[in-house]
C-alpha cells in the first residue's frame, strides 16, 4: 500500500516541530497600520495633535432674514415712487414730509438724534454679529479625524461633571455652570470633613473634563460648604 505523493509521514511524539520563518519583507516593516483610516483613506488624527479648535460659527438667518427683508422692503418703496414720478405721477405724501422734516429739524432736534441713535445701533449690533462667531452654547471638541469637527453642548457637559461629582462620598448635591473658560462647582457635603472633600471632587472632576474631549477645557472652580440648617 503506498502513500499519497506531497504527504509527509507524522513525526514521533516528542520530537519538535519546526515553526515557519517569515521574511522582512512579509513582517509589514513599513508604517503602521494598525490605525483604521476612512474610507477615502484618511487616517486619524493621533489624541494630542489636534490642535486647538476655533467655535463654531452660527448661520444667524433669524437677524440676516430680517434684515433683508427691511432692506427689500425700503429698496421696493424707493424704486415705486421713483417709477411713479418718472410716470408725470405726483410723489407719495409720505416721502415729501420726509424730505421737509429733514430739511426743517435742526441736528440737535431730539427726534433727530433719537432716530440717529437707533441706526448707529442697529449698524453696531449688525457689525457685531459679522465679526463675532456665535453659537456660545457650544464647546469645540478635539479633532481625532482630520475631516470631522465635533462640539457638546455646556449644559450636557454640566451633566456629565454634575453626575460624576455626585459619585464622591459625602456630597449631597451639586450644582455645576459651565463657561468657555471655567467651570464653576458648588457642592454641599453633609458629612466627611470638607477639605477632603474638595480633594476628591478636584481629583474626579479634573479626570472628567479631561474625558469630555474639548479642544479648551475649563479651568475648575471647586467650593464644599455644609447645607444650611433647618428652621
Amino acid at each position: 500500500m503506498s502513500e499519497p505523493r506531497g504527504t509527509e509521514p507524522p513525526e514521533p511524539e516528542g520530537t519538535t516541530q519546526r515553526l515557519p520563518v517569515l521574511d522582512a519583507s512579509q513582517t509589514g516593516t513599513g508604517p503602521d497600520r494598525s490605525a483604521p483610516a476612512d474610507e477615502n483613506g484618511t487616517p486619524p488624527v493621533p489624541d494630542g495633535e489636534g490642535g486647538r479648535e476655533g467655535r463654531f460659527w452660527s448661520a444667524r438667518r433669524v437677524p440676516a432674514g430680517i434684515v433683508a427683508l427691511l432692506l427689500l422692503g425700503l429698496a421696493g418703496l424707493f424704486l415705486y415712487d421713483i417709477a411713479s414720478v418718472r410716470a408725470d405721477r405726483p410723489v407719495m405724501s409720505w416721502r415729501r414730509e420726509l424730505a421737509r422734516q429733514l430739511a426743517d429739524r435742526p441736528l440737535d432736534d431730539i427726534w433727530v438724534l433719537v432716530g440717529a441713535g437707533a441706526a448707529a445701533a442697529l449698524g453696531l449690533w449688525l457689525l457685531v454679529l459679522a465679526v463675532t462667531p456665535g453659537l456660545r452654547d457650544v464647546l469645540p471638541m478635539r479633532r481625532t479625524h482630520a475631516d470631522v469637527r465635533a462640539g457638546l453642548d455646556r449644559d450636557a457637559a454640566a451633566t456629565a461633571l454634575r453626575d460624576r461629582a455626585m459619585e464622591v462620598a459625602g456630597v449631597q448635591s451639586v450644582r455645576v455652570r459651565v463657561r468657555r473658560r471655567r467651570a464653576r462647582v458648588r457642592a454641599m457635603s453633609h458629612f466627611r470633613e470638607l477639605d477632603d472633600v474638595r480633594t476628591d471632587l478636584d481629583a474626579v472632576l479634573t479626570d472628567a473634563v479631561r474625558g469630555l474631549g474639548l479642544s479648551r477645557p475649563p479651568a475648575l472652580s471647586v467650593r464644599v460648604r455644609r447645607p444650611g440648617r433647618k428652621e
